[in-house]
């Protein structure tokens, strides 16, 4: 068998799984330039590419596929906490998604890990009986869980879902996490805050990375811009059979102590047209009372925090201040502070 472990908490290799999905992201050994791929100790790298290689081969060789434990940090010393039981991929990606060597740049040195995507089966209990028949080289046996046989048997994913108890997120869940997070939201404030009109193009392009399905958007003037900032297509579907439809996008450079509330949160939902949902990005959090009545009254409106702004960042290998800072200023040019439109809190 072989065992995952992560604290979840490290911005540079953002491990995560997300419990509404059962989709895990684990990123692995090589996180320091001076290595090859494989060149890892325990040769994980090497062992995850046999894996994906035995789930994708044709026919498929699910049968070499080791079960894989995923324990997560307990907080205290080296306390591990159990998350679950991991195969490799998602039914949603393909094998050109699942596996995938990404570039990073330390030390100004160039090198590459693995991201890897799993799925946690919906097993929410490992016996000890089935761990000592795989001790004895029978994970296929009698005290196997039903999920695991049956994507072995027939490839079936079978996701662990979770959901959530209390639908809106509290304040600590939408601020960053760590202190580069904080630095790096405090970074981007200070950047945009004579500029909030470059901030719209900013958030409206941060939306862009998080789904590539937001097709384009314009930034609306400021003297006439209808209580949205932004306007834009979002394409569902694939190719010829898919259709577009407008979001309005709603933007708010605050500080963390200063939460966006109800008031510009109706302005918003008073805006939406027929067949249109809303976005609110800001630096800051949303307040619990504006967030409850998005949520109790069902309005199509996607709430786009910091700790957000940060996983997007991430995801795309920006996770320094640094890096956040280049990137904003190969983007988005400062411009004279005359033209400028003073800010808003």
């Amino acid at each position: 068998m072989i065992l995952l472990t992560s604290s979840f908490d490290d911005p540079h290799w953002p491990d995560r799984v997300d419990r509404e999905t059962g989709v895990a992201v684990y990123f692995r050994d090589n996180k320091r330039p001076s290595r090859a791929l494989h060149d890892t100790p325990r040769s994980g790298n090497h062992l995850l590419r046999l894996i994906f290689e035995a789930v994708h081969s044709r026919p498929p060789r699910r049968s070499e596929v080791p079960p894989i434990l995923l324990f997560g940090s307990a907080g205290q010393y080296r306390d591990m906490v159990f998350l679950g039981l991991l195969i490799p991929g998602a039914s949603q990606l393909s094998g050109l998604e699942d596996l995938v060597a990404v570039w990073k740049m330390a030390d100004q040195q160039r090198f590459q890990n693995y991201r890897a995507t799993f799925t946690k089966l919906d097993v929410p209990v490992v016996t000890r009986k089935w761990l000592e028949d795989i001790e004895q080289g029978k994970p296929l046996s009698a005290n196997a869980p039903a999920a695991w046989r049956e994507w072995v048997e027939a490839g079936s994913y079978r996701p662990f879902r979770a959901e959530r108890s209390l639908e809106y997120r509290t304040r600590v869940e939408q601020l960053p996490q760590d202190p580069t997070g904080w630095a790096t939201i405090a970074a981007i404030r200070s950047r945009f805050e004579h500029a909030p009109v470059q901030f719209e193009e900013c958030a409206a392009k941060l939306v862009q990375m998080m789904d590539p399905n937001f097709l384009s958007y314009d930034v609306t003037r400021p003297s006439c811009d209808g209580g949205r900032d932004a306007v834009g297509l979002y394409r569902i579907g694939y190719g010829a059979a898919s259709i577009q439809v407008d979001y309005a996008l709603e933007v708010k450079c605050y500080r963390p102590d200063n939460s966006v509330g109800t008031r510009e949160v109706s302005r918003l939902i008073s805006r939406l047209r027929h067949r249109q949902f809303g976005i609110i990005v800001t630096t800051s959090c949303l307040h619990y009372q504006a967030y409850q009545e998005i949520k109790e009254d069902k309005h199509p409106v996607i709430v786009f925090s910091a700790r957000d702004i940060m996983q997007v960042l991430a995801k795309a290998g920006l996770t320094s201040v640094e890096e956040v800072m280049s990137w904003l200023a190969a983007n988005f040019p400062k411009v004279a502070r005359d033209s400028l439109i003073t800010a808003e809190a």
